[in-house]
């Protein structure tokens, strides 16, 4: 059971820290449905969007210590994870593309 607190027009979800207005939100039972199943697909979303920014982010430190052998072990890694969270449509397939091809520039500049 959700421990909800009333606090003017707002809900807040204890649990999931998340806050909607009720004054606005319409009140049949495929509504709330929609709004738990949103809930659960914003957190699982935030999750993807952060492993995207951490390959990024191990790779460019890697980029940083000039280690080309590092990196060239690493890109097929980085291109697989990048690709499935373009697949589920967190990230634009043409934005993972992108970084890609420069990542791997950078690699072929060292």
């Amino acid at each position: 059971m959700l421990y909800l607190s009333k606090i003017k027009n707002y809900y807040i979800d204890r649990i999931n820290f998340s806050l909607y207005t009720i004054a606005l939100m319409a009140n049949t039972k495929s509504a709330i449905k929609r709004i738990r199943r949103i809930s659960r697909q914003t957190t699982v979303n935030k999750s993807r969007k952060s492993r995207f920014r951490s390959a990024i982010k191990k790779m460019n430190l890697i980029l940083d210590k000039k280690d080309k052998k590092e990196a060239l072990a690493f890109l097929p890694k980085l291109n697989s994870e990048l690709m499935k969270i373009a697949k589920t449509g967190v990230i634009k397939k043409q934005n993972a593309s992108r970084n890609i091809s420069r990542i791997t520039k950078k690699i072929n500049s060292l």
